[in-house]
């Protein structure tokens, strides 16, 4: 999957008409999600995805627990351009849904492994179970 991609993804799950917004985005989603996973999970993710969003993850995770509405309120810092944790919230989960379609099922999963309960069912509530290609 090409950046490109990925990013009008995100922008048509969130509403977002701006590319650079829906990039920013993204890119704010990987670099929190990045702080929350564990060893060399970042790394497996970043392989499979374009190195213009792949650079947001951190080499190696470092499994920071922090709950999903703190997951929120840091994607928000992250992005920037008066972005809430409600907005954040949409474009997370907008992000997680392209990421569903852009790598390998057994990636995916091994993401899906690491994130807590309440992560899985607010996180990925908007990602299509079987629209994976």
């Amino acid at each position: 999957m090409k950046e490109q991609e990925i990013v009008t993804a995100v922008g048509k799950l969130s509403g977002l008409s701006d590319a650079d917004h829906a990039a920013a985005a993204t890119r704010a989603t990987l670099a929190v999600l990045g702080e929350r996973l564990a060893g060399n999970e970042p790394r497996n993710l970043a392989a499979q995805l374009p190195q213009g969003v792949a650079e947001a993850l951190p080499e190696t995770g470092h499994g920071a627990t922090f709950g999903v509405e703190e997951f929120y309120r840091r994607i928000a810092d992250e992005e920037g351009r008066g972005c809430t944790p409600d907005g954040a919230r949409e474009h997370a989960r907008s992000v997680v849904a392209a990421l569903k379609n852009g790598v390998s099922d057994g990636e995916f999963a091994d993401l899906v492994a690491q994130l807590p309960t309440d992560y899985r069912a607010d996180v990925l509530s908007t990602a299509p179970a079987d629209d994976h290609h």
